[in-house]
Formats: structure tokens, sequence, C-alpha cells
């Protein structure tokens, strides 16, 4: 009897035993194919990602950057290293992006520009407001960003947007054709404003705006450092000598003027 026990018990500890080594090669295999299919993922987004327009004209001197305009020190455009931030998780919080968003009044099938792109933080959304007839030029100095924003972009599968390396002092925009150039907290970092004025509103359609959104100046509750922040007087002295004017106001962000600007027939542009 005891000697039937113990063969009995070996037969179940060897059960036992293989039935560990299969459910341990279950879950190698379980693991190789979820490697392998996270891999495809990753190669179908590689496969998908936008093609960014990097075909600036390297003939074309840029000017050293300015340190000031009309008495505003120029802000340092952030580094594509700082691109976290600009998809922080309490963005909509302190800001009320979608409040902002709704303020645009996007239609399907416009064509817009997210000025000062960055990795798409609104670029993504501005893609859905407008929709797989309308168009967004993702425009940027940093083709570091460009590239952060093409991923972004096919792993949610949009393919309306067309990301553009601009340079200091020309977004290069197709002219004539832009409903709506978006410039969120952007303006301020512009080195060359005069000539970026000139060429965004060459490239506005006929009904076409430009949108500014700047930290209020005006408001010391604003927790952002006054190098980044403008008041609504220092925009308006700014760009009506660029040929523009403000044409509405968006008063109801938390932080953030929203100022539309239209430009004015008959005024001069400052040469660029």
């Amino acid at each position: 009897m005891l000697l039937v026990n113990q063969h009995r018990t070996g037969d179940a500890q060897t059960a036992t035993e293989q039935t560990a080594t299969e459910q341990t090669a279950t879950e190698q295999t379980a693991n190789e194919q979820t490697a392998t299919e996270q891999a495809a993922n990753e190669q179908t987004v590689a496969d998908d990602s936008l093609p960014v327009d990097l075909a600036v004209d390297s003939a074309i001197a840029i000017p050293a950057p300015q340190t000031h305009h009309m008495g505003r020190e120029i802000a340092q455009t952030m580094h594509y290293t700082g691109a976290p931030w600009l998809v922080r998780e309490s963005r909509q919080r302190e800001e009320d992006c979608r409040l902002l968003l709704e303020a645009l009044a996007i239609q399907p099938g416009q064509t817009v520009c997210d000025m000062g792109c960055g990795n798409g933080f609104y670029t993504l959304e501005l893609a859905r407001l407008v929709g797989p007839k309308g168009l967004v030029y993702a425009v940027d100095i940093q083709p570091q960003m460009l590239r952060l924003l093409a991923r972004r972009a096919a792993e949610e599968r949009l393919k309306n947007i067309k990301p553009v390396l601009g340079t200091a002092i020309d977004p290069r925009l197709p002219m004539g054709t832009i409903d709506l150039v978006l410039c969120i907290d952007v303006y301020h970092e512009f080195s060359h404003p005069d000539q970026m004025l000139a060429r965004i509103r060459e490239s506005l359609s006929p009904d076409g705006r430009l949108v500014l959104a700047e930290f209020r100046g005006e408001d010391l509750a604003v927790p952002i450092k006054p190098l980044h922040k403008m008041t609504k007087a220092q925009v308006q002295a700014e760009i009506e000598p660029a040929g523009y004017k403000i044409a509405r106001e968006f008063d109801r962000l938390p932080w953030q003027h929203l100022l539309f600007l239209a430009p004015q027939e008959g005024v001069a542009q400052t040469p660029p």
C-alpha cells in the first residue's frame, strides 16, 4: 500500500510539473505573440507616419534673431525636449482647451494652420474638426517637433495634416488659401514678427483670420512668466502697423486672450 501511495504521489507531482511547464509555455507563447503584435503595430505607425515637408530654401538668408520688438522683449522658443509639457494632463483644466476650440467655430472642409504646432496638441483636434475634406497645415521651426506630431497623427490615423518646416521669417504656406491661422502662445516668440505677419497675411483666404491666444499680461493671477504674457494693448500696437485689426474677441478663457485678427483693407503692410 505504501508503494502504491508513493507511485500515486509521484504521478501527481509529475502531472503538476507537466501542467506548470505547459502553463509556462503557454504564457511564453502569449508574450511572444503580444510582442510580435506590438512590433507590428509600431511598424504600421512608422509606415503610416505623415511625410514632413522639410524643403526649406537654404539659399534664403535668415537674419539674426531680434531681441526686442516695439519695446517688448521677445521670448525664446520652447525647445523640442520640452514637448511633454504641451500635452500635460493639467492643460485642459488650466486653459480650457475645449472652450477655445469651440470659440474658433471651425467648419468641416476648411483649410487651417496650426502655427508653432509643436507636437500637435491642437493640430490633431483641428484635423478632427475640419474632417476628411479639410486640411491642417502644421508649421513649426523645429523638425523634431514635426516628427513627434507625425507619429501622434499616425497613431490616431489622421491623414488630413500636412507638417511643414517653417523658418523664422516664413511659415511656407500657400498664398490666399488658409481660412484660419491659429497661434497658441506663439506670437510672442516670433523672432521676426513683421516678416511673419506679412507672410501670414499673404496666406489668408479672402475671409481668413489670424487668431492669437496669448496669456493675459494684465492679469497678475495668471501663473506664467511675464516674458510669456502679452497685454491686449501690446497686441493691438503691434498688429495694426502690420495691416491687421481686431475683428472679434473671446474673453471667457481662464488665462488667455483670444483675439481674431482680420487684414485691414487699404492699410500698407510693414515691409518684410
